[in-house]
């Protein structure tokens, strides 16, 4: 026994070898002459040969169980990837149908700019036509206005142009008549005085000489025309004939025509053909037919007068007429140099305002028109 124990020290145990579960066809049992050869040591080997076949056994059922775990992992891997392959499909059609409707949105908006920009190039040349049109009456019109405001410069309230005013010859003639009836000698003088300021068609043809220092005042204003009184060209007429000119005896009264006469809110009626409505029976007249408001002087007075909307009317004298009428023919002129409807030569324009000066002067020294 004891040299079969070294024996068998000596040879490897059989529990080394490992048997496939399934032999295949070409392996060959190996014989266990070796375990039948050792006697007592049977029975260990047996149960070592057990152990390792549980060993064996539980390994292959930890692989089917592995390869099942792994089966279901791919399994649910697929479905997934199945899934996304689903969804990445259907975000892909979305795409496409938001690209579709984006390169839709895109040329209908490119439609629509292009149809707003053909409608503006119609309507700005129509704009362009209408505008055109309408510079060709403006010219037109500014070509009637100017041969209006030849006709309103050579027919003035104050000297009137009879072939534009065929009303006033006889009721002016008349009313001359009328007034002036009883005293042969002074209507004839002031008959004769009338005709010397008409100044019929004269024999020789009258001088004029510019005035320097008139002139550049004139020149110098009329580059920013203005109704400011501070400036030079103003100022000298202010104090040399407007200024005069509306000098009158009630001093408080000549004060508020002065202004009316500034502000262009002044109104001069003739008396005999003014009918004065019910609402204004109550109205304030200073003055009367045979007094004059302004003078104080008994005169026969054909037009009164109201500052504003004051409802206060004033009998003026002709002689006081014609010194209103004077400035406001001034004023008027200036005005319509100032809103550019006069288009003359700076030199025709000059004279026409020395003409306006000559007229207030004459009113201020008492000549005056018949027709007044």
């Amino acid at each position: 026994s004891q040299v079969s124990f070294e024996e068998e020290s000596q040879n490897p145990p059989a529990v080394g070898h490992w048997k496939p579960l399934m032999p295949s066809k070409g392996d060959k049992e190996e014989p266990e002459s070796g375990c039948q050869d050792a006697g007592g040591v049977h029975e260990p080997q047996s149960t070592e040969q057990l152990n390792v076949s549980r060993l064996r056994s539980s390994s292959v059922e930890i692989r089917e169980k592995g390869s099942e775990f792994l089966r279901d992992e791919l399994h649910k891997a697929q479905k997934e990837l199945k899934l996304k392959d689903k969804e990445c499909e259907r975000l892909s059609k979305v795409r496409e149908q938001l690209e579709q409707e984006l390169e839709e949105l895109t040329a209908s908006l490119f439609e629509e700019a292009h149809k707003m920009v053909r409608e503006a190039n119609t309507k700005q040349a129509a704009a362009e036509k209408q505008l055109r049109e309408a510079r060709g009456k403006i010219d037109m019109l500014q070509a009637e206005v100017t041969a209006l405001k030849t006709l309103v410069i050579t027919s003035t309230p104050s000297s009137p142009n009879r072939e534009l005013h065929p009303q006033l010859q006889s009721p002016s003639k008349a009313g001359f008549r009328k007034g002036h009836g009883r005293n042969k000698s002074t209507s004839s003088a002031m008959v004769s005085a009338a005709s010397q300021n008409v100044a019929p068609e004269p024999t020789s043809r009258e001088c004029k000489e510019v005035d320097s220092i008139l002139f550049a005042e004139f020149q110098a204003w009329k580059e920013s025309p203005t109704l400011d009184k501070s400036c030079s060209f103003l100022d000298r007429i202010y104090r040399e004939d407007v200024g005069p000119c509306l000098d009158f005896t009630k001093q408080e009264l000549s004060e508020l025509v002065r202004v009316a006469v500034e502000q262009n809110t002044l109104t001069i009626e003739p008396v005999a053909s003014q009918t004065v409505p019910v609402g204004k029976v109550a109205a304030e007249e200073c003055g009367g037919p045979k007094k004059c408001a302004l003078s104080g002087l008994p005169r026969t007075c054909k037009h009164r007068i109201m500052l504003g909307d004051s409802g206060n009317y004033y009998y003026i004298s002709p002689s006081c007429r014609a010194r209103i009428t004077a400035v406001c023919n001034f004023f008027t002129y200036i005005r319509y140099i100032q809103q550019g409807l006069v288009r003359q030569d700076v030199e025709l324009m000059y004279w026409e305002v020395m003409r306006l000066r000559r007229e207030m002067s004459l009113a201020k020294l008492g000549f005056y028109p018949s027709e007044m």
